[in-house]
Protein backbone atom coordinates (compact mmCIF):
# COMPACT_ATOMS: atom_id res chain seq x y z
CA UNK A 1 0.00 0.00 0.00
CA UNK A 2 1.15 3.18 -0.82
CA UNK A 3 2.35 6.11 1.64
CA UNK A 4 2.48 9.74 1.55
CA UNK A 5 5.50 9.90 3.29
CA UNK A 6 7.19 8.08 0.51
CA UNK A 7 9.41 9.48 -1.58
CA UNK A 8 8.67 10.05 -4.97
CA UNK A 9 11.55 7.96 -6.47
CA UNK A 10 9.82 5.17 -5.65
CA UNK A 11 6.55 5.29 -7.47
CA UNK A 12 6.63 3.88 -11.04
CA UNK A 13 6.25 6.61 -13.66
CA UNK A 14 3.76 6.32 -16.65
CA UNK A 15 4.58 7.33 -19.97
CA UNK A 16 1.00 8.47 -21.92
CA UNK A 17 2.38 6.20 -25.01
CA UNK A 18 2.53 2.38 -24.80
CA UNK A 19 5.81 1.27 -24.70
CA UNK A 20 6.78 -1.53 -26.76
CA UNK A 21 8.53 -4.58 -25.92
CA UNK A 22 10.58 -5.14 -29.19
CA UNK A 23 11.71 -1.64 -31.03
CA UNK A 24 12.34 -2.15 -34.28
CA UNK A 25 16.25 -1.89 -35.23
CA UNK A 26 17.86 0.22 -38.28
CA UNK A 27 18.91 -2.15 -40.87
CA UNK A 28 22.65 0.11 -40.85
CA UNK A 29 23.17 -2.22 -37.25
CA UNK A 30 22.01 -5.69 -38.52
CA UNK A 31 25.18 -7.71 -38.77
CA UNK A 32 24.44 -8.73 -42.63
CA UNK A 33 21.41 -11.08 -41.73
CA UNK A 34 18.26 -10.77 -43.69
CA UNK A 35 16.33 -9.18 -41.12
CA UNK A 36 15.28 -5.58 -41.94
CA UNK A 37 12.63 -3.33 -39.45
CA UNK A 38 9.56 -3.64 -40.98
CA UNK A 39 8.84 0.19 -41.77
CA UNK A 40 12.25 -0.17 -44.09
CA UNK A 41 10.61 -2.84 -46.70
CA UNK A 42 7.78 -4.30 -48.40
CA UNK A 43 6.32 -7.65 -47.61
CA UNK A 44 5.34 -10.32 -49.38
CA UNK A 45 3.73 -12.37 -46.80
CA UNK A 46 3.59 -16.39 -46.87
CA UNK A 47 -0.08 -16.74 -47.89
CA UNK A 48 0.33 -14.61 -51.02
CA UNK A 49 1.39 -15.34 -54.32
CA UNK A 50 1.74 -12.40 -57.21
CA UNK A 51 2.21 -12.87 -60.67
CA UNK A 52 3.75 -10.02 -62.83
CA UNK A 53 5.97 -7.33 -62.80
CA UNK A 54 6.98 -5.60 -59.51
CA UNK A 55 9.02 -2.15 -59.74
CA UNK A 56 9.71 0.16 -56.36
CA UNK A 57 11.90 2.64 -54.80
CA UNK A 58 12.22 0.34 -51.25
CA UNK A 59 13.21 -3.11 -50.11
CA UNK A 60 11.15 -5.86 -50.71
CA UNK A 61 10.74 -9.27 -48.45
CA UNK A 62 9.18 -12.40 -49.85
CA UNK A 63 8.33 -15.27 -47.93
CA UNK A 64 5.37 -16.11 -50.58
CA UNK A 65 5.27 -16.90 -54.59
CA UNK A 66 6.22 -14.92 -56.97
CA UNK A 67 5.76 -15.19 -60.71
CA UNK A 68 7.70 -12.53 -63.19
CA UNK A 69 10.15 -9.98 -62.44
CA UNK A 70 11.37 -7.92 -59.32
CA UNK A 71 13.23 -4.85 -60.53
CA UNK A 72 13.65 -2.23 -57.24
CA UNK A 73 17.22 -0.69 -58.01
CA UNK A 74 19.33 0.56 -55.76
CA UNK A 75 17.25 -1.48 -52.61
CA UNK A 76 17.29 -5.19 -51.33
CA UNK A 77 15.51 -7.70 -52.39
CA UNK A 78 15.09 -11.02 -49.67
CA UNK A 79 13.46 -14.30 -50.42
CA UNK A 80 12.94 -15.78 -46.98
CA UNK A 81 12.69 -19.20 -46.04
CA UNK A 82 9.58 -19.51 -47.56
CA UNK A 83 9.57 -17.91 -50.86
CA UNK A 84 9.23 -19.44 -53.65
CA UNK A 85 10.12 -17.14 -56.53
CA UNK A 86 9.83 -17.58 -60.63
CA UNK A 87 10.91 -14.12 -61.82
CA UNK A 88 13.98 -12.33 -63.03
CA UNK A 89 15.72 -10.21 -60.05
CA UNK A 90 17.25 -7.01 -60.02
CA UNK A 91 18.34 -5.11 -56.81
CA UNK A 92 21.45 -3.67 -55.38
CA UNK A 93 21.50 -6.46 -52.95
CA UNK A 94 20.03 -9.89 -53.26
CA UNK A 95 19.54 -12.24 -50.34
CA UNK A 96 18.01 -15.42 -50.95
CA UNK A 97 17.02 -18.35 -48.20
CA UNK A 98 14.17 -19.82 -50.06
CA UNK A 99 13.90 -20.80 -53.78
CA UNK A 100 14.36 -18.89 -56.94
CA UNK A 101 14.27 -19.84 -60.75
CA UNK A 102 15.64 -17.06 -62.67
CA UNK A 103 18.40 -14.80 -63.25
CA UNK A 104 19.17 -12.34 -61.16
CA UNK A 105 21.35 -9.26 -61.58
CA UNK A 106 22.64 -7.17 -58.09
CA UNK A 107 25.10 -4.21 -58.49
CA UNK A 108 26.51 -4.68 -55.18
CA UNK A 109 25.88 -8.48 -53.72
CA UNK A 110 24.35 -11.93 -53.91
CA UNK A 111 24.08 -13.72 -50.84
CA UNK A 112 22.62 -17.75 -51.11
CA UNK A 113 22.37 -18.77 -47.38
CA UNK A 114 22.77 -22.43 -46.53
CA UNK A 115 18.82 -22.53 -46.82
CA UNK A 116 18.84 -21.25 -50.21
CA UNK A 117 18.67 -22.25 -53.62
CA UNK A 118 19.25 -20.25 -57.06
CA UNK A 119 18.33 -21.83 -60.54
CA UNK A 120 19.45 -19.15 -62.86
CA UNK A 121 22.72 -16.89 -63.85
CA UNK A 122 24.28 -13.95 -61.88
CA UNK A 123 25.50 -10.95 -62.37
CA UNK A 124 26.73 -9.09 -59.55
CA UNK A 125 30.25 -7.39 -57.89
CA UNK A 126 30.39 -9.38 -55.24
CA UNK A 127 28.65 -13.31 -54.49
CA UNK A 128 28.68 -15.28 -51.24
CA UNK A 129 27.46 -18.96 -51.24
CA UNK A 130 27.24 -20.21 -48.13
CA UNK A 131 27.89 -24.17 -47.20
CA UNK A 132 24.73 -26.12 -47.81
CA UNK A 133 22.96 -23.78 -50.65
CA UNK A 134 21.97 -24.76 -53.98
CA UNK A 135 22.99 -23.21 -57.11
CA UNK A 136 22.74 -24.05 -60.80
CA UNK A 137 24.16 -21.72 -62.99
CA UNK A 138 26.63 -19.05 -64.48
CA UNK A 139 28.21 -16.54 -62.29
CA UNK A 140 29.44 -12.95 -64.12
CA UNK A 141 31.33 -10.67 -61.24
CA UNK A 142 30.80 -7.36 -63.20
CA UNK A 143 33.59 -4.54 -62.55
CA UNK A 144 33.23 -1.52 -60.29
CA UNK A 145 34.24 1.81 -61.65
CA UNK A 146 36.19 0.18 -64.61
CA UNK A 147 38.18 -2.35 -61.88
CA UNK A 148 38.26 -5.46 -61.35
CA UNK A 149 35.74 -7.14 -58.59
CA UNK A 150 38.45 -7.72 -55.23
CA UNK A 151 42.04 -5.80 -57.50
CA UNK A 152 44.04 -3.36 -55.36
CA UNK A 153 44.92 0.35 -56.54
CA UNK A 154 48.50 0.06 -58.25
CA UNK A 155 50.65 3.47 -58.93
CA UNK A 156 50.98 4.63 -62.22
CA UNK A 157 54.59 4.63 -62.05
CA UNK A 158 57.59 4.29 -59.81
CA UNK A 159 58.77 7.63 -59.31
CA UNK A 160 55.51 8.49 -57.32
CA UNK A 161 56.99 6.36 -54.00
CA UNK A 162 59.47 9.11 -54.12
CA UNK A 163 61.61 9.39 -50.25
CA UNK A 164 62.25 12.65 -49.31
Amino acid sequence: MWKPTQSATNTPSFSPEPIHPTQPVPASEHNNRAQVSAGDQATVSKGLFVKGEITGSESMFVDGKIEGSINLPGNRVTVGRNGQVTASIAAREIVILGKVRGNISATDRVEIRAEGALTGDVTAARISIEDGAYFKGGIDIKKIDGKPAGAAPVPASPEVHKTV
